[in-house]
């Protein structure tokens, strides 16, 4: 089984930002995402991307501060979080399936990286 490899994460202050990479990936798996979890809870969807058609989606509570792309290699997929807040410390984790769409559930990825830790501090 392929498994995703993650870098980035660590601890910033209210307004800081940090750079989560997500690597491993090809074709035919060119749908990647990312998602946070606390630990006991449900995994939450924060950014999407088809690394094939281009497309993007992300959640009410990121959109404008965090900005997910691709690497030209197109084997590297970033999450650039700007602007961050307490409440946005969580375990992110990236994921990825075979297709072409970009998908706000995590049932629909088959491939997760290990995690990454992100603390926001005041």
């Amino acid at each position: 089984q392929l498994r995703l490899v993650q870098s980035g994460g660590g601890s910033v202050q209210s307004g800081g930002s940090l750079r989560l990479s997500c690597a491993g990936y090809r074709d035919p798996l060119n749908s990647v995402a990312w998602f946070r979890q606390r630990s006991g809870k449900a995994r939450v969807f924060v950014a999407c991307i088809d690394t094939e058609a281009g497309d993007t989606g992300y959640s009410d509570s990121v959109k404008g501060r965090f900005t997910i792309s691709q690497n030209d290699a197109k084997n590297t997929v970033f999450l650039q979080m700007d602007s961050l807040k307490p409440e946005d410390s969580d375990m992110y984790m990236c994921a990825a399936d075979i297709g072409s769409f970009c998908s706000k559930s995590d049932g629909s990825y088959t491939w997760w990286g290990q995690g990454s830790q992100v603390t926001v501090s005041l």
